[in-house]
């Protein structure tokens, strides 16, 4: 009899400690989730730059809980002292969540193209040192003929702590080089954040010039997606929202992102990147002749073609 009591004693301690053991794991869980939550705000409110716009190339307005295709114009910039600086990096995405896909334009700093709110002829990246995000946004969409729903702003100096954040990035390198002190073999190299900068900039040694270059950033962008949705960034998602947060700016909300990582996640895994194809040219006058790439009108017509389609195509 005793021991029948005690054996119904040791179940319901058991019992007890596993509802203990649960519910506090719950609670730890439930901490976790809301130290994630209460970071990312935060992060995002430091980011969160609004902007006085809206595109006259939308017919009706934009809904992100309603899965329309969208896009975003990512500047990479080199910020100095009491100087906007000029956007160094000009790519354009469009993310349809129909087709599940994204498309990666990227468009040559030396792009000559007219300037929306100067009325002038100039290099593509001059509009952010004449006029910040809006003139860049402005004048991007002019020459791609397409709606600029958002911008995404990365200060490049700091994009070394956005890669170190999400633990480095691997990529596929086509030609062997060395840049900034350090040596890149061909192949599948891991990069930390100050060799991923490095790896970025380096142009002079490549024969495709602006091009090889603007590949290499698309790869690290790529990277940086992919390392971020992995589930090994829940461990270190201080650094990376503490980095985002100190690198990044952008007109996109906290909702808004929210939506877009539910509801648009599976399109990141698809991505198609776009070349812009021209010539280098110098033009002026004898003695002040300038570089500019010039994009002919089929060319131009080509690509407008393709990210239109990819922001209608589904719906």
């Amino acid at each position: 009899m005793s021991s029948r009591f005690d054996g119904k004693k040791k179940k319901r301690k058991w019992g007890k400690i596993l509802l203990i053991s649960t519910l506090v794991l719950l609670l730890g869980a439930g901490a976790y989730v809301f130290s994630v939550y209460n970071s990312l705000n935060k992060a995002v409110d430091t980011m969160h730059q609004k902007i006085d716009r809206k595109s006259d190339k939308r017919n009706t307005e934009l809904s992100l809980k309603d899965t329309d295709p969208f896009s975003v114009l990512l500047l990479g910039v080199d910020q100095r002292a009491n100087d906007r600086g000029r956007s160094d990096s000009i790519i354009v995405m469009t993310v349809n969540p129909h087709k599940n896909s994204v498309k990666m334009l990227s468009i040559p700093r030396d792009t000559r193209t007219e300037i929306i709110g100067r009325g002038t002829q100039d290099k593509i990246n001059h509009a952010y040192a004449f006029g910040g995000v809006e003139m860049s946004m402005d004048t991007v969409e002019n020459f791609l003929d397409i709606p600029i729903d958002y911008f995404v702003q990365v200060n490049m100096e700091g994009f070394k702590d956005i890669v170190d954040a999400v633990g480095g990035v691997t990529v596929q390198n086509k030609k062997a080089f060395a840049s900034q002190g350090v040596q890149f073999s061909s192949g599948q190299v891991t990069l930390d954040g100050k060799e991923a900068l490095a790896y970025t900039r380096m142009r002079k040694q490549d024969p495709r010039g602006d091009f090889g270059r603007q590949e290499r950033q698309r790869q690290i962008i790529q990277g940086i997606i992919r390392e971020g949705a992995s589930l090994k960034s829940l461990t270190n998602y201080g650094d990376i929202f503490s980095a985002l947060g100190n690198n990044l700016r952008t007109n996109m909300t906290f909702d808004e992102m929210v939506t877009v990582q539910s509801k648009y996640k599976a399109a990141g895994k698809n991505i198609e990147q776009i070349e812009l194809k021209g010539n280098g040219a110098m033009i002026g006058s004898e003695g002040k002749k300038v570089y500019y790439y010039q994009v002919p009108d089929e060319e131009k017509a080509r690509v407008q073609t393709l990210l239109k389609e990819h922001l209608t195509d589904g719906q």
